[in-house]
Parts: C-alpha cells; sequence; structure tokens
C-alpha cells in the first residue's frame, strides 16, 4: 500500500518556507529598514500569527502518523493559511506602496 499523502507533505512544507517564512522575512527586512511606509508594520502583527499557525500545523500534519485523513486536513489547513498570510502582507504590502506613491 502506498502513502497517499506522501506528496501533500512535501507541498505543504515547500508552500510554508516558500510562501511562508520568505515573505515573512522580506517583509519585515523591509519594515525594519524603514525604507517603508509607516502602516506596513501592521501587516505583520497579522501575517507572522498565520505563518506560525501554519508551521504548527505543517509539522502536525508531517509527523502525525496515526490517521492520514488527519495529517491530510492539517496540511490542507496550514497551506490555506500561508496562502492567507501571503495576501495580507504581499497584497496589503503591494496596495500600500500604491497608495502612498
Amino acid at each position: 500500500m502506498t502513502n497517499s499523502i506522501a506528496p501533500l507533505r512535501w507541498y505543504a512544507g515547500l508552500a510554508v518556507v516558500f510562501f511562508g517564512i520568505v515573505p515573512a522575512v522580506m517583509l519585515t527586512l523591509l519594515v525594519t529598514g524603514s525604507d517603508s511606509p509607516f502602516p506596513m508594520g501592521y501587516l505583520l502583527i497579522g501575517g507572522i500569527p498565520l505563518v506560525l499557525a501554519a508551521i504548527v500545523l505543517a509539522l502536525r500534519g508531517m509527523t502525525g502518523g496515526g490517521e492520514p485523513e488527519l495529517a491530510a486536513q492539517s496540511l490542507n489547513r496550514s497551506m490555506a493559511l500561508v496562502a492567507g498570510a501571503d495576501v495580507l502582507m504581499l497584497g496589503g504590502n503591494f496596495l500600500i506602496r500604491m497608495a502612498t506613491t
């Protein structure tokens, strides 16, 4: 019997790293470098908890060896939280920069 959620584990891990952690770090560096408008710091207040929750759910889904369906739900929720964090941080960054220039 093959493991049907093995690819989902890889994709969720990559999504958390490339679309969750990296944009959060980039936006944090923009805000701390004082090269950005003031309201961009507020995006981090909403985005970083979403990324942290996505990391927790991804780790829970990757290490959850008991029930494959629960692990798959956890991984799907993790990727949904990463997508929400991306929309909030990167989309908000774009809109704030567009409004201030």
